[in-house]
């Protein structure tokens, strides 16, 4: 483990040092093998911190520690890891741990996907936004396969590579983050990147019922089934043919073409 604590990025004392100062953040947990590819990926284009969850967030939406108290700990040089959600990591990187306010928030990867209705669940793709709330352009990056993890390692040129035109993009749209997802297949075989939408897909069979051995009932929520509405143009599409996805996500949920029809309906009168 001693390798991964190292210092990301330029050496601040470095007179030619690059002044773009990254976090890395994820809900696998600090010393998830996904989270090591993103900060190596990332190191060639500024001074990278790392802060993250110490131990999996996964599925903890966007959700804040707020009746217990949160602590973060030195674990290396510029890394810090933290008993909170993927949105506490941001919110206490950017207001305590962090030398200065970071130029961009880059959240995963993710072992496994984030399609669809997964943001919404997303330790991932919530910490990106919280970052967004914050006013600082993110990038959440997820990988759609699970077992195949010397596929996820091998993106590390590829991700180098799409984050520094990212980046180079400077500032997003207002309230808008990125999405990506990468497919579970070797980054030589990558037929390249799309921007897409985001799919739709519905889970059947996602509850189990049991006993323990007290002989009280319990509900174990995962597994099942899971069936896909991703025609072209979507995320799931996108990835299953080989590409990666790049889907652009925005704070307002606002369904703006039904404001005056549910303002006809006259409620409250």
């Amino acid at each position: 483990m001693i390798a991964f604590f190292r210092v990301w990025g330029p050496n601040p004392n470095h007179a030619e040092s690059i002044s773009m100062l990254i976090l890395c953040t994820n809900d696998d947990g600090y010393l998830a093998r996904g989270l090591r590819v993103l900060a190596e990926a990332a190191a060639p284009l500024g001074e990278v911190h790392v802060v993250a969850p110490d131990r999996e967030q996964s599925a903890t939406s966007h959700s804040l520690t707020m009746h217990v108290p949160v602590r973060a700990r030195s674990v290396g040089e510029r890394t810090h890891s933290v008993t909170g959600t993927p949105t506490d990591c941001v919110m206490l990187a950017v207001q305590a741990l962090l030398p200065r306010r970071p130029d961009f928030v880059l959240s995963g990867v993710n072992h496994g996907m984030n399609m669809g209705e997964d943001v919404l669940y997303s330790g991932t793709v919530s910490a990106a936004m919280e970052a967004c709330v914050l006013g600082i352009p993110s990038v959440a990056i997820s990988y759609a396969g699970r077992g195949e993890v010397e596929h996820l390692e091998a993106y590390g040129p590829l991700l180098g590579r799409l984050l520094a035109q990212l980046l180079a993009r400077g500032g997003f749209p207002h309230e808008t983050l990125l999405n990506v997802n990468l497919p579970a297949i070797p980054p030589e075989q990558v037929k390249g990147v799309r921007v897409t939408r985001l799919g739709r897909r519905v889970f059947s069979d996602g509850l189990t019922r049991g006993t323990d051995p007290s002989g009280r009932p319990y509900f174990w929520i995962g597994g099942g089934s899971v069936e896909w509405a991703a025609g072209e143009g979507t995320d799931n599409h996108a990835v299953q043919n080989g590409y990666v996805s790049v889907t652009p996500l925005h704070l307002d949920l606002t369904n703006h073409a039904l404001i005056e029809g549910v303002g006809a309906w006259g409620l409250g009168t």
